[in-house]
């Protein structure tokens, strides 16, 4: 994209304020994310559950001198393009830029696959043709059209992937986008609860294929294909899959390892080597191998190509460092797109310096130098305090990159040089391409070297916030208790990231968690559940907000109020007791306590409670009981206080049980990890939570010998036994040893043998092919949390809190 934004104006039928001549490369929408502000404009979108609009000042103070707004701002500094609705405005302009290019085109959709797919069609062709891809999985109707405005002249290809969460949004998207070649992917359970039926929502994804010249798609789906056929018998249908009936299919014994897949495609017969045969990797080759023969590979070059295929890592990490620096790790890939990504993720940080750690660009259709000189452009953006290029071809351009810049010729050269020893308390960005193996920095730069980790989701855990969100009113205020440690999660890291996503408030148990975040930096709202007496002075002196449950701890608070010399009305937040008999203020208190707030220098910030049992169906009468004990005495403290303070009773449970009584504000706790004791909400939710580990060795154990401390556990028959380094230590119970717990390896729930010792436990692996170092899941999907705490009779909760500290935290951006 290369307008003036007059251009824009005209070709959205909107108005200018200000300079119509300046140039837009690119628009930005979260002004959290901009890493680059040069022709950059920012569009200030509106939806029902926030605005842009105030968003922009931090926008312009970021840099950004374009802005598109529907309500013109009072500030001549900057170019104004002033629109009737922001989503419409773009998708306008995508649509015109889509229109006017000259581009062939491949549209994904379907429920799962879209962006493995995209991404393995992007490395098999980006060297025949110059490609452009969606990044990431933007495929939304904000998402499709700022993936369609990357089109440039030079574009001879483009690849992209589309979604929809409701019915008739496959209009919209279709009438911006209308590919030549489309691909519809297997058809599952996501977003499927927004539509009637199965057969409605196939109807509404293949809309995007109205004016396709050929369509491949999944035909195991029986369903799927009648309604294709239904619909567009006129046009090339090509089908998929691994059943018999599809003109792309598998027809040699996927069992046997040795031998290369045998395809099937119509009438001819080829072989290719695909080592990794799981049902959706099977089925999504088939269709790749679909698209090759449709864009007039041969046999020989697919089979080149399907070999040279690498693992799509969609995945940023980010890691405790040495010297107080944060690591964050995207050594998987390298292009151009996935280092803007990279750079958008560490604007999200707020320590104060930075370094780059950059390889060679491998791979790339581009000039070396036009390449360079772009990758510099977006390096010095960023003000990096320090540089480190490795590789040959970068270290020619390091005149480009403005920062103190150091070249290496390889890693180990890197490493040998004790370079980064100088380097403390800042973020350090790790982007390389594979084969330099920069994940031997990542080693050498990581706080804990234990093989046994946590890794935890971002992405997982703001979609599950997100969607507790979408059940509440635009309005609704949402607290995160990040207590405990964020539930083992990492308090800090968690609290950073809500408040980056405007959380409204964070909940601690104790003071000491309050202060530790407000030490780093975290400025959000923050509750102390539990304000013991001794922790008053801290209470204050780092701005919390104490919860008062009883007239002993309001007067006591008061004398230290008193004591600090506080001048103004300090926040506190009063707990009514409604029938959990824990902590809180009886109705029969409440006038005292009125009495007492009116002589000190307090405003009540919130009211609240908690329910006891919103997650059992079979307790409603009783919640409900306590719901009107609530709303009883909450609304007679405030017709005698004079103000309305927030009112909040519901926790996760509460929030998609009760939605009605959400007040001014809910709590989420262990919904935002993707628990929910409801089987139709779980499976909205995501796992955002995975304990890994991986095989330390494998002995082969005969009948009758004995395994373990005790010698708890003797096989009646040779057995494989895997070693792994995780033990009770690390937060693994004794009690589920000797064939009561599992874990998952091989894709295979494999029992735990024997005692669980201290840094180990040991597993019976004797039906699998498992090797010396492959990868375990103590609980991930299989076996998932809430399994895992069934085999510990206990629950999630207190699994996740009995993580210990010495696991490595790994936190992952998708």
């Amino acid at each position: 994209m290369n307008y003036a934004a007059k251009e824009i104006a005209q070709i959205t039928n909107s108005r200018i304020v200000g300079n119509g001549e300046v140039k837009i490369r690119n628009i930005a929408f979260d002004s959290r994310t901009i890493y680059s502000t040069k022709n950059t404009a920012f569009l200030a979108i509106s939806t029902k559950k926030n605005s842009g609009q105030k968003y922009i000042d931090n926008a312009i103070e970021k840099g950004i001198t374009t802005i598109i707004t529907e309500h013109q701002i009072d500030n001549t500094s900057v170019t104004q393009i002033i629109t009737e609705n922001s989503v419409e405005f773009l998708q306008t302009l995508a649509k015109y830029h889509f229109e006017h290019s000259d581009i062939n085109s491949i549209g994904i959709t379907g429920s799962n696959g879209k962006t493995i797919l995209k991404e393995w069609l992007y490395q098999c062709l980006s060297n025949e043709f110059v490609t452009v891809k969606s990044p990431k999985s933007f495929n939304s109707q904000i998402g499709l059209p700022l993936s369609l405005l990357q089109i440039d002249k030079k574009h001879e290809l483009g690849i992209f992937e589309v979604g929809i969460s409701k019915p008739g949004e496959m209009d919209k998207q279709e009438d911006v986008f209308h590919p030549r070649i489309g691909l519809l992917t297997h058809i599952g359970s996501a977003h499927a609860a927004n539509f009637q039926s199965e057969e409605q929502l196939i109807d509404e994804k293949l809309k995007l294929f109205k004016h396709s010249e050929v369509v491949f798609y999944n035909g195991d789906n029986l369903l799927t294909g009648n309604q294709i056929n239904k619909l567009y018998s006129s046009k090339k249908l090509i089908s998929y899959g691994l059943s018999d009936i599809n003109d792309i299919r598998i027809i040699s014994d996927i069992s046997d390892r040795k031998q290369d897949i045998r395809i099937k495609y119509f009438d001819e017969e080829f072989s290719l080597p695909i080592y990794q045969r799981d049902e959706a990797t099977l089925t999504n080759a088939l269709a790749l191998i679909g698209i090759l023969k449709e864009l007039m590979f041969s046999n020989d070059q697919i089979k080149e190509k399907i070999d040279a295929l690498r693992a799509v890592e969609m995945r940023l990490e980010s890691i405790e460092g040495v010297r107080n620096n944060l690591i964050i790790n995207d050594s998987y890939n390298l292009d151009l797109d996935s280092l803007k990504i990279a750079f958008q993720f560490i604007a999200e940080y707020n320590k104060p310096k930075k370094s780059l750690i950059l390889t060679d660009f491998i791979d790339s259709s581009h000039n070396a130098k036009e390449l360079y000189t772009e990758v510099a452009d977006l390096v010095n953006e960023q003000k990096f305090d320090k540089i480190f290029l490795i590789g040959d071809n970068i270290s020619a351009f390091q005149d480009l990159f403005d920062a103190e810049t150091i070249t290496f010729t390889t890693t180990d050269q890197f490493i040998e040089s004790n370079a980064v020893d100088i380097l403390e308390n800042q973020i350090i960005l790790l982007k390389g391409a594979r084969k330099f193996e920069v994940e031997k920095i990542k080693e050498l730069l990581e706080l804990r070297k234990h093989d046994t980790v946590l890794e935890i989701n971002l992405n997982a855990i703001l979609h599950n916030i997100n969607f507790h969100k979408s059940l509440l009113k635009p309005e609704t205020k949402m607290m995160a208790m990040v207590k405990a440690n964020a539930y083992g999660l990492g308090s800090y890291e968690i609290s950073e990231f809500l408040q980056l996503h405007h959380i409204d408030y964070l909940g601690v148990a104790f003071a000491d968690e309050g202060v530790e975040l407000r030490k780093k930096g975290i400025t959000t709202p923050i509750i102390v559940m539990n304000p013991e007496q001794h922790s008053y002075d801290s209470i204050i002196e780092y701005k919390l907000e104490p919860e008062i449950y009883s007239i002993r701890v309001l007067e006591l608070f008061n004398e230290q109020l008193i004591r600090s010399g506080n001048q103004q009305k300090y926040p506190i937040h009063i707990k009514l007791e409604t029938g959990m008999h824990r902590l809180g203020f009886k109705d029969f208190e409440l006038d005292e306590l009125i009495d007492q707030l009116n002589t000190m220098n307090v405003k009540v910030q919130s009211i609240f409670s908690h329910l006891s049992s919103a997650d059992m169906p079979e307790e409603k009468d009783y919640t409900m009981q306590q719901l009107h004990v609530y709303d009883k005495n909450s609304s007679y403290l405030i017709s005698k206080l004079g103000y309305k303070p927030i009112r909040h009773i519901l926790n996760s449970s509460g929030i998609t049980n009760y939605t009605d009584y959400q007040y001014d504000m809910v709590r989420i706790g262990i919904g935002m990890i993707g628990e929910n004791p409801d089987r139709h909400i779980k499976a909205q939710l995501q796992n955002s939570v995975s304990f890994k580990t991986v095989i330390s060795q494998i002995s082969e154990v005969k009948a009758g010998e004995s395994v373990g401390y005790s010698r708890r556990y003797k096989p009646d028959h040779n057995v494989k036994i895997a070693t792994i380094p995780v033990g009770y230590a690390d937060g693994i119970p004794r009690s589920i040893g000797n064939m009561v717990g599992k874990v998952g390896i091989d894709d295979q729930l494999c029992p735990i043998v024997g005692s669980i010792c201290m840094d180990m436990m040991m597993i019976d692996v004797n039906n699998t092919h498992a090797k010396e170092g492959d990868p375990v899941n103590v609980f991930n999907e299989k076996p998932t949390l809430e399994e895992f705490a069934k085999y510990c009779n206990t629950i999630v909760y207190e699994v996740l809190t009995s993580i210990s500290p010495r696991v490595k935290r790994i936190y992952i951006k998708n």
